[in-house]
């Protein structure tokens, strides 16, 4: 999630920057929450568990 972040405030700021500061935010935010629910139900822990 952090190279989530990093990589979305990156392309933001390099290549969106009339887009306002709080906006680019919550876009990051955005993004982090979307890529921690997808690695959760991706990766879950019990994936290895024997039954």
């Amino acid at each position: 999630m952090i190279i989530v972040a990093w990589g979305s405030w990156f392309m933001l700021n390099r290549s969106h920057t009339e887009v306002p500061e709080t906006s680019r935010v919550l876009i990051t935010i955005g993004a982090v929450v979307v890529s921690g629910i997808i690695s959760y139900f991706l990766f879950p822990k019990d994936e290895f568990k024997k039954k």
